[in-house]
């Protein structure tokens, strides 16, 4: 249990004073898949025209380009962040680099979980798309359809791959999604259960290290009391934020809305963010 008391905020105004570098959540603090929240564009253009180093870190299955380009049809301005992070990102860079030295093999058939037939996550590398289980040779979780699909669905497609251990990649840990249908599983929750069919998961994306150190790298390789990790989620935005040694702060508008007791969520994590805010708000 933390003894520094959480501080409340009335807005993210309060913390351009203390750091330079935001590192933020889209999902849950930026929009909710659908729509910004209220304030939440005024908000990311007040912060960089305060002069602030702005990288945009999220457990997206899908590319850096797509998700900025989401952004901007959402109504975000223009240049209000300096780069963008996403475990899908970090994940194709890492197959590319995988393919390039060999260890890849080409046509490397490729069962792909994601969202609405997106297949950015795997453009121009070499993989043969499967839709089966049973041949494929590789498994990469880069989204859920829990609004469209139940646990059994995914059960079913898992359990033969599963099965022949073929490795899976989960890149969005995620457990929870907010969908227009409320909130369902995740990617996260697709992992565990791979695992749970007796499989073996590599997760990419946040709490764990590398995204933090791609993205602290983009900004430059900041001293981390400099910095500030913004996010919506207790596991992954506010433990990975620790991790990384840099202050967190909590938006309490995502998937911890009308959470009633957020004292007992931290202590059963053991993670305490620094501060929470209720929205991604620059000043209430």
């Amino acid at each position: 249990m933390s003894t520094k008391p959480v501080e409340h905020l009335d807005g993210i105004g309060a913390l351009v004073e203390c750091y330079q570098v935001f590192l933020l959540d889209q999902f849950g603090v930026l929009h909710d898949g659908t729509n910004p929240y209220p304030g939440a564009v005024e908000a990311l253009s007040a912060l960089k025209r305060a002069g602030k180093t702005i990288v945009l870190v999220s457990n997206s299955g899908r590319r850096a380009r797509p998700n900025e380009t989401r952004l901007l049809k959402l109504g975000f301005e223009p240049g209000s962040w300096d780069q963008f992070v996403s475990s899908g990102e970090i994940a194709w860079r890492s197959f590319h680099e995988m393919a390039i030295s060999g260890k890849l093999r080409p046509n490397t058939k490729c069962l792909l979980i994601s969202r609405e037939g997106d297949r950015s996550a795997i453009e121009g590398l070499p993989f043969a798309l499967t839709s089966d289980g049973d041949d494929a040779e590789l498994v990469l979780i880069a989204a859920s359809e829990g609004d469209r699909y139940d646990i059994e669905h995914y059960r079913r497609l898992f359990a033969p791959a599963a099965m022949r251990q073929v490795p899976c990649f989960c890149t969005n840990p995620d457990k929870i999604m907010l969908t227009a249908v409320g909130p369902r599983f995740g990617a996260g929750q697709l992992a565990d259960l791979y695992e749970s069919l007796g499989g073996s998961v590599t997760r990419i994306g946040k709490p764990y290290t590398p995204i933090f150190d791609a993205a602290l790298a983009l900004a430059g390789n900041p001293g981390r009391s400099s910095v500030v990790c913004v996010g919506d989620s207790v596991e992954h935005d506010v433990a990975g934020g620790i991790g990384a040694g840099v202050a967190t702060a909590l938006v309490l508008s995502g998937i911890l809305a009308d959470t009633p007791d957020l004292a007992k969520l931290f202590d059963s994590l053991d993670a305490y963010p620094d501060y929470t805010t209720d929205s991604f708000r620059f000043a209430d």
